[in-house]
């Protein structure tokens, strides 16, 4: 229900009731602009585009705790990411700015900004979680439409991966449990370390995740299948410490072990009962940390086979493409990483060059002689 009324000092009131029953009304010095302002209303309600100009008066900062607050699906380590990117990034600019003052215009010059001093990367995901604040608020009945949609982003150009060989995996595994230098200060049973050179193995040829190798208990290690079966995952969470969880795809997966790592996994968990870790950390005991192995000699190991620089992430990315290259299905190296689609996985395959046709027998396949081949 919609009226206009002349009031007795001379102006002119319209008024409106929307879909709740609440008033709402302006005043104005000419009846003509009571009249569009009226007519505006009920085009925005016939076009499912009207928006309570209450609910629009909500800052972005406070909305911003709202929608944190919102996001329970989310792994502990992504909803950190998020609100980091809300405090480094978005509430600076943002914070105090209601949502309905945000414009297309606005977000557009924020992000072209923010281009001139951050990655393409960061950029994208910067303006990632924005949209989706924005998003929740269109949801929401606080936006007639996300102002953050359709901006222009800077291109990301990828970063080339770098795989590693069969000799080059061998080598590095032995550089870090046999450091050419160990300072005096590091503890004997520290100076080699012949489980670091089964790390090394283990994540180039199966391709786990750090965090999953990290969280691997021995009850998850089928010797007979030659299996580990992925089902947790820990990861460092700022101001929460080691949060254990699900993988990444928060499905539990099989991956085939190779044949000529499952006796040297035997022989380094005998012992040990089926909840401990397979690989844990040298002075605590508890759950490795990236960080920590890297600085604790996988940094110089790659240095010394000439790779500076190297991650352990890589090592999945050589797991995938010596998995390809020796000639396994590319959907059964998909489930073997987790990834959701076939793309991912293609994406992390090498540049195509001629090499001997695969019989199944190298040394570094992970289905190599496997009961359940996956070469077909």
């Amino acid at each position: 229900m919609a009226s206009i009324a002349k009031r007795a000092d001379g102006r002119w009131r319209a008024r409106y009731r929307d879909a709740a029953g609440k008033e709402h009304a302006r005043h104005f010095d000419r009846k003509i602009d009571a009249q569009r302002w009226l007519d505006s209303v009920t085009t925005a309600v016939q076009t499912g585009l009207y928006i309570d100009p209450n609910k629009g008066k909500v800052t972005v900062g406070e909305w911003a705790a709202r929608w944190l607050d919102g996001q329970a699906h989310l792994k502990p380590s992504t909803h950190e990411r998020y609100a980091g990117i809300l405090r480094e990034h978005v509430l600076p600019h943002w914070r105090d700015r209601r949502i309905t003052e945000v414009s297309h215009a606005d977000v557009q010059g924020w992000i072209t900004r923010l281009a001139t001093t951050r990655s393409p990367a960061t950029v994208r995901k910067v303006h990632r979680v924005f949209s989706l604040l924005l998003k929740t608020g269109v949801k929401d009945g606080r936006l007639a439409r996300n102002p953050a949609a359709d901006a222009n982003l800077p291109r990301v150009v990828p970063r080339e991966h770098r795989y590693l060989t069969h000799e080059q995996v061998h080598a590095l595994a032995e550089a870090l449990a046999k450091p050419a230098a160990v300072s005096k200060h590091r503890r004997l049973d520290e100076r080699e370390d012949d489980a670091k050179r089964l790390i090394v193995l283990f994540l180039a040829y199966t391709g786990v995740r750090f965090g999953e190798l990290a969280a691997l208990r021995v009850g998850r290690l089928d010797f007979l299948r030659r299996r580990a079966v992925i089902a947790e995952s820990v990861t460092v969470v700022q101001g929460s410490g080691q949060v254990w969880g699900t993988p990444k795809s928060h499905e539990r997966r099989e991956v085939p072990i190779p044949r000529f790592l499952i006796d040297e996994l035997a022989k380094h968990v005998s012992g040990k009962s089926p909840d401990e870790l397979v690989f844990a950390g040298v002075r605590s005991g508890t759950a490795m940390r990236a960080a920590i192995f890297r600085r604790a000699g996988f940094d110089k190991a790659a240095e010394a086979i000439g790779v500076p620089g190297l991650h352990p992430h890589e090592l999945r990315h050589t797991a995938a493409s010596l998995a390809i290259a020796s000639g396994a299905n590319v959907k059964v190296v998909q489930q073997m990483l987790g990834h959701k689609s076939a793309t991912v996985t293609l994406d992390l395959r090498p540049p195509l060059r001629r090499r001997p046709r695969h019989r199944g027998r190298s040394l570094g396949c992970p289905c190599a002689r496997s009961p359940r081949s996956t070469h077909r």
